[in-house]
């Protein structure tokens, strides 16, 4: 029987109930037991939202981080995290000091016993950010599945059929930093042990399948830790003569395997899970791999972003395969679903044309239903659905504001620019320097002033109608002149203008850039307790008016100074944004780069003697194998 599954889910809470336990519980206004109750709640609720699948995650909910809990989960605790004895920690202590590792202190914690939080990175090329495992030549694995093993209970108790979520020993390992010149290949004979155990009290359980999730094979892997793979697996897949194992589902994401899917699809495993949005390449190819027993899960639907699937285009292609998988087909989101708002119901102000494409958490899991109906009972079972999705794609592609001529002549023309510049830097750099006339080391800052509750509260009272316009840009106008006097009586050579009127260095210019819109609670996870609002980039982008150079102008009529025009870069337009599907993203970060080039021209134009342009997000995009990191 075709089975539907997902690989994990918005751990935030539709309305970000967990930030708000989880900041409650630090400041001490809540108790542990408050927040433990919570938490329980958000899983009731997040697997009733998933009653659609056979098979439901356990273990994908988090109170900060899911690599973090790998941590924990297999006792590799930093030492400075530890009240006391770790083998004898109860369940408060070990929290304490699982926050601790997370962000250097728990609730209660005086400044003076604050420690050095974990590192933190992204998670593969997302947005998503974890805590680096810290791992040493020392470093020993003792297993702790007490916190897995009540999540399992709770949700059997409630009566789901579960799949406990676990990130593969080599993905933890490739993604821990070792201390000192070792290799963190040789840890892994201490962790596959720890492994096995946890398998063995899965199978006590009664835990029929586990989502072992390997995303390290959409990398570049040499030989030995090809290898290490095939050791690894038949480890835990043959376990020792006599024990009982529950089914291995692996699981890979976020690209295709390439020179790794071979082994992927002949490792001992009962099933093997592909990303189809990025990899459907691979997908037939998989399927001849694998055994006829062995399971192909394919990831269908994007987790990744937020725009309704093209159900029938899908379709075309799975038909063939579930004729030729009757019994081993799986149907699932391409990753965790982390990665998306929980549900489009709340985002009730969201421009109404737009939101018709949009599909979020919940619609997700919805599509994936319809799939399932229409491959068990025929396309016309679910014909209604179908042809209501049908529509709302044309609408889309007809839609007069997703294509935009104005911007494909413009940048087309491009093409003929030259790409260098006139004169050599060696020229232009004398022109400046006899321009700005300043020191050998001038000193600067990056940019932005603190956004003071002062700010904060102007901004709400424009949006209440407490303020007038006017009235709210002499407030913006104050702080300017604030931030210019700061810098003037510290003596800096550059100055800046403080950014006070931007509430974000994406979300500011997208509001003024044509393409985007905005929503009100499609919130989804950066790290803990943070969480972000990414706009919606929908169609071709293009720059109404000048942005910034009203602000910029001002600055600098308050100094003899150099005032920098301050922009927000292309591609951490790009990579902070849910991203249109509909062309490649290359082009779309073209349509930005052309957007904020107009604003460039205007700030010089203007006098402005410096811009700097900023690309916090560089790094975001970066192509999973180095192969391909040149064209980015």
């Amino acid at each position: 029987m075709l089975r539907l599954h997902n690989l994990g889910f918005p751990r935030i809470g539709p309305r970000r109930e967990l930030k708000f336990a989880l900041e409650s519980y630090w400041q001490g206004e809540i108790s542990l037991a408050e927040l433990q109750a919570r938490a329980r709640q958000l899983r009731s609720d997040n697997w009733a939202r998933q009653a659609a699948c056979d098979l439901l995650p356990v273990g994908d909910f988090s109170l900060y981080d899911h690599v973090l809990d790998t941590s924990f989960l297999f006792g590799n605790i930093p030492s400075r995290a530890h009240l006391g004895q770790a083998s004898t920690a109860s369940g408060s202590e070990r929290l304490d000091e699982y926050f601790r590792v997370a962000r250097g202190r728990s609730a209660g914690d005086e400044n003076a016993q604050c420690v050095h939080a974990a590192e933190m990175t992204k998670w593969f090329d997302t947005n998503y950010h974890y805590l680096v495992p810290e791992l040493s030549e020392d470093t020993s694995f003792v297993l702790d599945s007490e916190q897995l093993i009540t999540q399992i209970r709770e949700a059997q108790a409630l009566g789901h059929q579960t799949k406990p979520v676990i990130i593969g020993p080599l993905t933890y390992l490739w993604l821990g930093k070792l201390k000192g010149d070792g290799e963190k290949l040789t840890l892994l004979e201490r962790l596959l042990p720890a492994y096995v155990q946890l398998l063995g009290e899965l199978q006590d359980a009664d835990v029929d399948w586990v989502q072992i999730d390997e995303p390290v094979l959409v990398t570049e892997l040499d030989s030995t830790w090809q290898a290490a793979f095939r050791t690894s697996y038949e480890q835990l897949c043959c376990l020792v003569k006599g024990m009982e194992r529950p089914a291995l589902l692996l699981t890979t994401y976020f690209g295709e395997l390439r020179d790794n899917l071979a082994l992927a699809c002949t490792l001992p495993v009962d099933g093997l899970h592909l990303d189809a949005v990025n990899a459907q390449a691979e997908i037939q190819q998989a399927s001849t791999l694998l055994q006829p027993e062995q399971i192909l899960s394919v990831g269908v639907i994007n987790g990744r972003n937020v725009w309704k699937s093209n159900l029938n285009a899908l379709l075309d292609w799975l038909e063939p395969l579930y004729a030729a998988r009757p019994e081993s087909l799986w149907l699932a989101p391409s990753c965790s679903l982390l990665h998306v708002p929980v549900d489009l119901k709340s985002e009730t102000a969201l421009d109404p044309e737009v939101r018709d494409w949009l599909a979020f958490a919940q619609q997700k899991l919805e599509e994936l239903q319809l799939l399932k109906s229409a491959l068990e009972g025929g396309r016309h079972s679910v014909r209604d659905e179908l042809r209501a999705n049908e529509n709302a794609l044309a609408r889309r592609a007809n839609s007069n504001r997703v294509v935009n001529p104005a911007v494909r002549k413009a940048l087309a023309a491009l093409d003929q620019v030259p790409s260098t510049r006139a004169n050599a830097y060696e020229t232009r750099i004398e022109k400046q320097r006899a321009r700005l006339n300043l020191p050998l080391l001038p000193t600067t800052t990056i940019g932005s002033f603190p956004q003071t509750a002062e700010i904060r509260q102007a901004r709400l009272q424009l949006k209440k109608g407490d303020l007038t316009p006017a009235e709210y840009e002499q407030r913006m106008r104050d702080e300017i002149k604030d931030a210019v006097a700061k810098q003037e009586a510290l003596g800096l050579d550059v100055l800046v203008h403080g950014e006070a009127e931007r509430n974000d260095m994406v979300e500011y210019f997208g509001e003024q850039l044509a393409g985007f819109v905005f929503s009100r609670s499609a919130w989804v996870q950066s790290y803990g307790s943070r969480c972000v609002k990414p706009p919606i980039l929908f169609g071709d982008v293009h720059r109404p008016e000048p942005i910034t150079v009203r602000w910029s102008v001002y600055a600098q009529s308050l100094t003899e100074k150099p005032m920098k025009g301050m922009l927000t870069g292309p591609v951490t337009l790009l990579n902070w944004s849910f991203v249109r599907d509909d062309q490649p993203r290359e082009l779309t970060c073209r349509q930005l780069a052309l957007a904020v080039r107009d604003e460039v021209l205007d700030l010089e134009a203007a006098g402005l003697p410096i811009i700097q342009i900023d690309e916090a997000a560089l790094r975001e995009g970066l192509p999973l194998r180095k192969s391909e990191w040149q064209h980015y």
